[in-house]
């Protein structure tokens, strides 16, 4: 237990990238229409994000600095601006969505339009982070995310053929779909597992807990609690819907279809479970978006920044926090259906991933930084691997999703 609370700020990054309003979407669409077939994909991205999320972790603890104020330093001014403009709107889009999110886990709590309650999730986050905490903030959204495992639990009140359920996930079909479709349901969740602001908030966030040589192994435990958590909990919501929707052939399309079979196995107790989960997760996404654009864009400009710097002291990086979540409420007050913005905000965010991966490997390798804490071959290997991955996915992503009408 004492590991686990230790590792609260890898298990809040890995809640928000695994199990955030896009891998709701994308996990349960991904095991309604194919079942287990795309449970790779999350081996791969718990995989390649733990790599990245270490490599960003040591340069965080060994440097004292984030990787965006490296990046800068290291790469230029114009290349490191290309980053932050790139990540800066997919983070911005990224956060719109998961305030979506969060309306919509009220909609479905109290029954009123998820538009009601745009503004209050935006304020709520806003006062969360002026006033909570940075290690309150990790343990309170974190850990609540973990009610999530309620989808593992379901899975044994549900009629689960376990032996099938274990046999799709070594078998990799189209499902009678056709192979783009496939391809691009591969991509997107993908996407939703490596998202750039998991990097930009675990970094930062070492760096605003202060973390030094002597915090490595911290650090690991981190990235190898975490992360894996992470993946099991997405790997729960495609084998919960893989049971539920795949055998009919159903389509997937709104987060209470997500919560039913969890409501059908366990009752009312299910429901308010799910409920809490889609709440703690997509909250804890918003909080890491909405720091993930401030600490990004401070960091390139060389402002003060910092959640725990005061709004006076650190004025600007307060101000970008705060345009964030003001073009989110705006960007959803247009009526665009959150689940849709997530389905694009997915495409844009693997078209940018090769410009956050590329310059942590770059700089994990660079001993003016580390020293002799740079990359040893096995995870310079790993490493280029995964960046292939991500270049791929980066690649197809706009094409598939033209091909494929977006999946449909």
């Amino acid at each position: 237990m004492r590991k686990l609370f230790a590792a609260t700020l890898g298990v809040l990054s890995a809640v928000g990238g695994f199990v955030d309003i896009g891998d709701l979407v994308a996990a349960s669409q991904a095991g309604a229409r194919f079942g287990m077939a795309h449970a790779w994909v999350l081996l791969v991205g718990v995989v390649g994000i733990c790599a990245y999320a270490e490599m960003a972790g040591r340069i965080a603890a060994v440097s004292g600095r984030a990787v965006f104020d490296l990046v800068r330093e290291r790469l230029g001014p114009r290349v490191a601006l290309l980053n932050l403009v790139a990540s800066w709107l997919v983070t911005v889009i990224t956060l719109a969505a998961e305030l979506g999110g969060v309306a919509l886990a009220l909609q479905l709590a109290t029954g009123w339009s998820h538009l009601l309650w745009v503004p209050v999730a935006a304020v709520a986050v806003w006062l969360v982070l002026w006033r909570m905490r940075f290690e309150l903030m990790e343990r309170v959204f974190g850990l609540a995310g973990l009610a999530l495992l309620v989808f593992a639990v379901a899975l044994f009140a549900l009629p689960t053929d376990w032996a099938e359920l274990g046999h799709g996930a070594l078998r990799v079909s189209s499902a009678g779909e056709s192979w783009s479709v496939y391809w691009f349901v591969a991509v997107a969740l993908f996407a939703s597992t490596v998202s750039p602001y998991e990097v930009f908030f675990f970094s930062s966030g070492g760096v605003e807990e202060r973390w030094s040589a002597a915090d490595l192994a911290h650090a690991r435990s981190n990235v190898l609690i975490g992360f894996p958590v992470g993946g099991f909990l997405a790997l729960s919501l495609i084998a919960v819907a893989t049971v539920a929707y795949h055998p009919s052939g159903a389509s997937l399309d709104t987060l209470d279809q997500v919560a039913r079979p969890v409501v059908t196995a366990l009752g009312g107790a299910g429901l308010a479970a799910a409920v809490l989960a889609f709440f703690a997760v997509t909250f804890g996404a918003a909080l890491e978006t909405g720091l993930s654009a401030a600490y990004a864009a401070s960091q390139y400009f060389g402002w003060q920044w910092g959640k725990r710097v005061s709004p006076r002291e650190a004025a600007r990086f307060h101000s970008v926090l705060l345009v964030g979540l003001l073009l989110g409420v705006l960007l959803l007050m247009t009526s665009v259906d959150p689940i849709r913005l997530t389905e694009y905000m997915l495409v844009l965010s693997a078209v940018v991933l090769p410009l956050t991966y590329l310059p942590i490997l770059v700089v994990a390798n660079d001993r003016n930084y580390l020293g002799d804490r740079v990359n040893g071959w096995w995870t310079n290997l790993l490493g280029a691997l995964f960046l292939l991955l991500i270049v791929a996915a980066s690649v197809a992503a706009l094409p598939l999703a033209i091909i494929t009408r977006m999946g449909r």
